[in-house]
């Protein structure tokens, strides 16, 4: 498949034509308006090198909130409260935890000095939320992400304290559910995902959800 380069033009090839690998395009930019005409269409950036590279992985990786499994290790965590939850108390401090924490079998992150300004811009127009927890009035973990209409598209989470993350991740999902949201992008496949409930759907269907889900 072809790999497209994007110029100054805010548009994108369709997610259909992208590599086996997700692969789409390369180059233009991180502008809100960009990024938003991305998350709209399924597709999101992922740095490699210097390079902006733009993905739409077939099949997808989703979670339904209302598949949301919860392990027996963490229920009595979340029901005596281990750690305080809130939400968009720290964006800041949450992209810049998971752009300089270690993470096994990577080396380094993708998440440049660029993608973290971008999305906290993303987060001053209100598109970007961070969902955190705290231990002893220290971030503990947290996870941060873009919504669209009834869509939550995650982007990167990290715990400096065991079972941190987890707890954030499905305290959050809880609260997206209540709040309305349907679809949570997972983006591409990860165990720790998967075992708390995130599948894969084939990419038609999650371009479809999208376009119900997204006003």
């Amino acid at each position: 498949m072809p790999l497209f380069v994007l110029d100054k033009e805010l548009a994108f090839p369709p997610p259909y034509l992208a590599g086996p690998d997700g692969l789409l395009a390369m180059g233009g930019d991180l502008s809100p308006e960009r990024l938003l005409l991305a998350y709209r269409n399924g597709i999101f950036p992922w740095y490699e090198g210097e390079h902006i590279l733009w993905w739409a992985p077939d099949p997808r990786f989703v979670l339904f909130p209302g598949e949301l499994k919860i392990s027996k290790n963490i229920r009595p965590l979340l029901k005596k409260k281990e750690f305080d939850f809130t939400i968009n108390k720290a964006f800041v401090s949450v992209i810049h935890q998971c752009k300089k924490i270690t993470r096994p079998g990577q080396d380094g992150t993708w998440i440049t000095a660029e993608v973290e300004n971008a999305y906290i811009k993303m987060h001053e127009l209100g598109y970007a939320h961070s969902a955190e927890v705290w231990k002893n009035n220290e971030l503990a973990g947290g996870l941060y992400g873009i919504k669209l209409g009834n869509v939550f598209f995650g982007e990167s989470m990290f715990s400096k304290v065991s079972n941190a993350s987890r707890y954030a991740f499905i305290t959050y999902v809880q609260q997206l559910k209540e709040e309305g949201f349907q679809l949570i992008d997972c983006q591409v496949y990860t165990e720790y995902l998967e075992s708390m409930g995130a599948r894969m759907i084939p990419g038609k269907e999650f371009s479809t959800l999208l376009k119900q889900l997204i006003s």
